[in-house]
């Protein structure tokens, strides 16, 4: 029977409600708990069995191997000293520990020995009212996930991207949880990988009204293009986004095409979808990059147009000028033998002679579209 009606409800949202009965946590760390783990439970044949918080991590994993299942520990932001005594207990390697701890890691798809190690960046958007050139786009965070024979364990950092959700929805479907730890590992993939269409749609609304504003008519006495620090702020954050999902098609092509002896063949062929999907979320964060560059070249030569079109009036208003400068200088030469000083008609003519030239050259230069 195909597991794919199982997958999707699992790792799209549902508008099933979770089993009262199902024991809560919390879905971010207490700042005055004295521990960094959110969750750890007890799954057997799909269904939590042992929890909640209070169930220690070492007594969780001997409950597995002595009775079967698999552990699923959450943990918040942990420090050394906090997970120090978890990787002890389930043996992870010292440098998949450091990256855990200290974040701030490129997403990548790791093997040490009998464990996974898997670092995704979140990505979560920020509403705004306005785009300005300070705004903040999108937010990102990490969820690192070690993925071993028995045990399942996932940190996270930052404050966004919860799995309280993708943990309940996964309760909810026991025959996806009874493939194993596999089954967490494609479930939190799918859904970082959904986080990133959703953040895609709402950068591309953004994209679209820039674009709008840079190549609507302008106002009446507005400058015309848009603005170039909204287009350069939006363009960083397309860049952050694009350094979340880039890096991450190389581990979703190994776990979706390499054979794993830590990954159920079943779950397997799913990530092939997640894939996909993250190739195309990758195709839209480079077309999103390409068109930013675009429109910030098509508003900087908007600008110089602008300037041009200033310089053109400006040097159009300094030859009227000139005109009676000129004139008004030849006459305040003060000479004594001007005979068009003692002219009766000589002010009137001088004055008539300023006029009608002035006016034949604004007359010329509206002709063609300087004034």
């Amino acid at each position: 029977m195909s597991m794919l009606p199982y997958l999707r409800a699992a790792v799209r949202p549902s508008l099933r409600k979770s089993n009262p009965a199902q024991p809560g946590y919390d879905a971010t760390r207490d700042p005055s708990a004295s521990t960094a783990v959110v969750d750890c439970a007890v799954y057997r044949d799909g269904r939590r069995v042992l929890g909640p918080v209070c169930l220690t991590p070492r007594e969780a994993i001997r409950r597995v191997r002595e009775d079967g299942g698999f552990v699923w520990i959450g943990l918040h932001e942990p420090t050394e000293e906090e997970f120090a005594g978890i990787a002890a207990t389930f043996g992870l390697h010292p440098l998949a520990v450091e990256d855990a701890v200290h974040a701030h890691q490129r997403p990548k798809l790791e093997r040490y020995d009998d464990t996974l190690f898997t670092v995704f960046k979140t990505i979560h958007y920020v509403e705004h009212a306005e785009l300005t050139a300070t705004s903040e786009v999108v937010e990102t965070g990490e969820v690192m996930c070690f993925t071993g024979p028995d045990f399942v364990i996932t940190v996270r950092h930052g404050g966004q991207g919860s799995l309280k959700g993708l943990r309940h929805r996964l309760q909810d479907d026991p025959d996806l949880l009874s493939k194993g730890p596999s089954s967490v590992l494609h479930s939190l993939a799918d859904h970082v990988v959904d986080g990133y269409i959703a953040v895609a749609a709402a950068v591309q609304d953004d994209i679209d009204e820039v674009e709008s504003e840079v190549f609507a008519a302008p106002a009446k006495g507005a400058a015309r293009g848009g603005d170039a620090g909204r287009i350069y702020q939006l363009k960083r954050e397309v860049m952050e986004f694009k350094r979340a999902v880039a890096p991450l098609l190389r581990p979703m092509e190994l776990l979706s095409e390499r054979p794993m002896r830590l990954v159920d063949p079943d779950i397997q062929k799913y990530f092939r979808d997640v894939a996909d999907h993250l190739a195309r979320v990758h195709e839209q964060v480079v077309g999103f990059d390409e068109l930013l560059n675009s429109i910030l070249q098509a508003n900087l030569a908007q600008a110089t147009v602008a300037q041009n079109e200033d310089m053109r009036k400006i040097t159009s208003w300094a030859a009227i000028i000139a005109v009676p400068t000129m004139i008004c200088g030849v006459y305040g030469m003060n000479f004594d033998h001007m005979p068009e000083l003692q002219w009766k008609y000589g002010y009137p003519m001088v004055m008539a002679s300023i006029v009608g030239i002035c006016f034949t050259i604004h007359r010329t230069l509206r002709r063609h579209g300087w004034l």
